[in-house]
């Protein structure tokens, strides 16, 4: 604590501020206070124990300059304070790690060297280099100096909330952000429960606290790059064991899922591990049922490649399970897409993937709008094989969401008389119903490829079997139905990779 109180963080950090969540303190009944690490200068909190760790450095130690390795933020944080004090930095970043925070470090001025998939490659290489070049190397978590730098975050929080607190969430990687927030609040006020949340595909502090000891993980995922972190460090070990009250797990949904709600409510969009908190936070709102209480969850960075949104958004809805993913088999007969969504009912449909595969049977791939969650995922797959339909529930399959989504389709031999529309459908519910009644039963689709993309207009392919003399009628339908259309049957794209030669 003594070390908290004498950190010296703000030549460079800036007190964040604790702001209340007005969506999710409605939706969860309790009252949810983010605290906007985010907002630091470089992002994220990383910059604290960093400062601290340098700035107390002696002259000959600087001389010889620092090294460090990191995923991202931390390695800001090392840039930021040596540029600030003078030092030369070299930092060792995983190449896995994202773009944007590689050139936020190139831009601060230090020396960058890209090397392994994961941070423990980078640490082997930076722990090597800083023996052979003397220089001193600067650990993002396991360092009293770094962990009290993060300590003051909690002082902050204590300061800027005096009413009761229930429980802080933090973020969990190596663990240095929680041992610094812990060893605070449990001298302050031990009353508040200190909660970590982790990744389920990196949970190294998870498994430490339930084994009584640190455990090296064979492997970890790196969608939250931030914490893919394969050993908690020792320190932090130590002190999580004494002060930590539980460290919870969440999936890769549940982070999108709060990546989503963080935005919704302040219009920031936070990387997978910035946003660990909020998606714990939400957990144990569920598991524990608490009620008008104040939950305070530290989103701890924003260094977020623009290309993984297309990601996060795909997965989003299902970890606000808003959306079911379902295989289906429908008869193969012209009204058979009708009657299906009919049987579905007023729910949005979000995802519509079919080609024609069989002359008996349609496997279609469809999302679902849900509104009350997987109760209600799972009467609607009860009442579906109710009338009849073979379902298969494939929310939870990581093959469906990753991959099989994007792949039903291809060439089918001997199929005959297909044409090729796009369409722009309102975003409304049953206008894909009205487009499938005005197909009535003559003509039969082949072909089905749609996705909400959250526009005001939904995008449609649609192949349909038209037999030449009937074309014209079908084109007369197609004007009457109102609905926005391109003929692409002579498209190269097509004839390259669906349709038959």
């Amino acid at each position: 604590m003594k070390k908290v109180l004498e950190s010296h963080v703000y030549d460079v950090a800036q007190e964040t501020p604790l702001l209340q969540s007005g969506r999710l303190s409605l939706r969860t009944g309790n009252r949810v206070w983010m605290k906007r690490e985010d907002l630091q200068s470089v992002h994220s909190f990383k910059l604290r124990g960093a400062y601290n760790k340098i700035s107390g450095l002696s002259k000959e130690e600087c001389e010889r300059g620092v090294i460090a390795a990191s995923a991202g933020n931390h390695a800001q944080g090392v840039a930021l304070a040596a540029h600030k004090l003078g030092v030369k930095a070299l930092i060792v970043m995983p190449r896995t790690t994202p773009s944007i925070k590689v050139e936020s470090v190139r831009d601060l001025g230090a020396r960058i060297k890209l090397t392994g998939d994961t941070y423990d490659d980078a640490y082997v290489y930076a722990a090597g280099e800083a023996e052979k070049q003397g220089m001193v190397f600067i650990h993002p978590y396991d360092d009293p100096d770094v962990i009290a730098g993060q300590g003051t975050v909690a002082l902050e929080i204590l300061k800027q909330h005096t009413e009761d607190i229930h429980a802080i969430f933090v973020p969990v990687g190596g663990g240095g952000l929680i041992a610094g927030i812990a060893a605070v609040v449990k001298s302050m006020r031990p009353s508040i429960k200190v909660i970590g949340v982790e990744p389920d595909e990196a949970p190294c502090m998870y498994e430490a606290l339930k084994r009584g000891r640190r455990v090296t993980l064979k492997q970890v995922g790196i969608f939250a790059d931030g914490v893919a972190v394969r050993q908690a460090g020792k320190e932090p070990f130590r002190i999580a064991r004494q002060y930590v009250d539980d460290v919870m797990l969440v999936s890769t949904d549940e982070i999108c899922a709060a990546i989503k709600d963080i935005y919704d409510d302040c219009r920031a969009i936070l990387e997978p591990a910035g946003a660990l908190a909020i998606a714990g936070l939400k957990r144990y709102v569920d598991e524990s049922g608490v009620l008008d209480k104040n939950l305070v969850a530290i989103n701890s960075g924003a260094n977020m490649n623009f290309d993984r949104l297309r990601h996060v958004a795909e997965r989003a809805q299902i970890g606000e399970q808003r959306e079911a993913l379902l295989g289906v088999t429908i008869a193969e007969e012209p009204g058979s897409f009708r009657r299906f969504c009919r049987s579905i009912g007023n729910r949005g449909i979000t995802e519509f993937n079919y080609r024609y595969a069989d002359p008996r049977q349609a496997h279609v791939f469809a999302g679902v709008q849900l509104q009350h969650g997987d109760r209600e995922r799972h009467e609607l797959v009860q009442a579906l094989r109710d009338e009849g339909y073979p379902v298969t529930d494939l929310t939870d399959s990581e093959l469906a969401k990753l991959h099989i989504r994007h792949m039903v389709g291809g060439r089918v031999p001997g199929l005959r008389d297909e044409l090729l529309y796009r369409f722009q459908f309102p975003e409304r519910p049953g206008a894909l119903l009205n487009f499938l009644v005005s197909m009535g039963k003559r003509w039969n689709i082949s072909l089905f490829h749609y996705r909400n993309h959250g526009a005001d207009y939904g995008r449609v392919l649609v192949g349909v079997q038209v037999p030449g003399s009937s074309r014209g009628e079908f084109r007369k339908s197609l004007d009457k139905l109102g609905y926005a259309y391109w003929e692409e049957t002579d498209c190269p794209a097509y004839k390259l990779f669906l349709g038959n030669s």
